[in-house]
């Protein structure tokens, strides 16, 4: 079968924090509600009704308020968004043979094939009402050839929609589309095209690829591609044991625990970094301890899907105190995240001020330029 004859929904929940709250407090239904940090914090999700008045998610608290004064502002709750996207996994994972978790809130399912034993457009329907049913929680999808297209189109019908794309109608979808609705088209990018007079992907796509590639490189020849509905992605599988690990074997058996605790610190932080430039989170922490007996112990926790070193440190010295239990000499200690999961710092924007995201942001830009030894907490040193 052809990459172009594929079934592929996409399927997203509608502001998902926002409707985990909603779950928990029926009358916030309908309402402006906006989750996020204090005044000096930023906006981590916000209602379609906040929507209304210009809010956005990562907007400054003070200026989403200045929009939209009446909106009830809550901090939210991490533990319980990680807990129901993973209760919509185990609802995906149950009903289809292989879908990927693209993000916290965001799933792609391959469903190619399933017309010879089933109807797939009714499965998508079925399985759309199946997660509401179980979890409570709106989602909408989009059934069409490849990622690219399921995606823009579930975008295009939210919230709480669903659209099918026939097979050979990708192009005519997009055409009058504005560039911005295209993934990968930055607004730094959608300005430089405007200057050219591109306007709508349908423009776009008329463009030779030999002149978006001398304009924009590798990503102009794709670019050209996606404008024409082209997109070869695959759906890949989604699999808890994907894991980040470290581990360091000591030239001399030790029983200094502020040296174990550095240790500790500093292949935490080492793996955090790779984690983010992974552009992944994690939902689970485990800590291994090797005695000098050779006897090795493990104890791990699943904790709120996160990037964030301060989060990450906190779980392990815990881990570690629990584990380290028998006075005797230890030979390695090693930190693993699994349940890994695409997305980004701004899961965790309810729980922090904007400093603190800028914060991370710097020294994650001073590691990628010098290497994850550049920045490390002082503890570590």
């Amino acid at each position: 079968m052809k990459l172009n004859e594929r079934s592929i929904v996409h399927l997203d929940l509608d502001a998902f924090f926002v409707s985990v709250e909603c779950l928990k407090n029926s009358a916030f239904k309908g309402k402006p509600l906006i989750v996020g940090g204090g005044e000096r914090g930023v906006v981590a999700a916000c209602s379609y009704e906040a929507r209304a008045f210009g809010v956005h998610a990562a907007m400054p608290m003070r200026t989403a308020l200045y929009l939209c004064p009446h909106a009830t502002v809550i901090k939210g709750d991490h533990e319980d968004y990680s807990r129901y996207s993973r209760l919509v996994t185990e609802v995906i994972a149950d009903a289809v043979p292989m879908f990927e978790k693209a993000s916290i809130d965001e799933f792609y399912t391959d469903l190619t094939g399933m017309d010879k034993f089933y109807n797939t457009p009714k499965f998508s329907k079925e399985l759309k009402a199946r997660i509401y049913k179980e979890t409570g929680l709106p989602v909408t999808y989009a059934l069409a050839s490849n990622k690219l297209i399921s995606k823009i189109a579930t975008n295009e019908v939210k919230p709480d929609g669903q659209t099918i794309i026939p097979l050979g109608a990708e192009k005519s979808y997009l055409a009058p589309l504005a560039i911005e609705k295209m993934p990968m088209i930055g607004n730094k990018t959608a300005t430089l095209l405007r200057e050219m007079g591109v306007n709508t992907i349908r423009t776009l796509s008329e463009i030779p690829a030999s002149l978006l590639g001398a304009r924009f490189g590798k990503n102009g020849l794709e670019l050209s591609r996606r404008a024409n509905g082209i997109d070869e992605t695959p759906v890949v599988p989604y699999s808890e044991q994907k894991s980040i690990s470290t581990q360091e074997t000591f030239n001399n058996d030790t029983i200094d625990i502020a040296f174990l605790n550095r240790e500790l610190v500093r292949m935490t932080e080492k793996i955090g970094f790779e984690l983010r430039q992974q552009n992944k989170v994690t939902g689970c922490v485990t800590v291994k301890l090797r005695y000098a007996n050779f006897d090795t112990v493990t104890k791990q926790v699943s904790i709120p899907y996160t990037s964030s070193d301060h989060v990450l440190l906190r779980t392990a010295k815990e881990l570690f105190d629990k584990l380290y239990d028998r006075r005797m000499l230890v030979r390695l200690v090693g930190i693993r995240f699994s349940d890994l999961v695409p997305g980004n710092y701004q899961i965790s924007l309810f729980d922090d001020t904007k400093e603190m995201i800028q914060l991370y942001q710097a020294i994650d830009s001073i590691k990628r330029q010098f290497g994850a030894g550049a920045v490390i907490r002082a503890r570590a040193l």
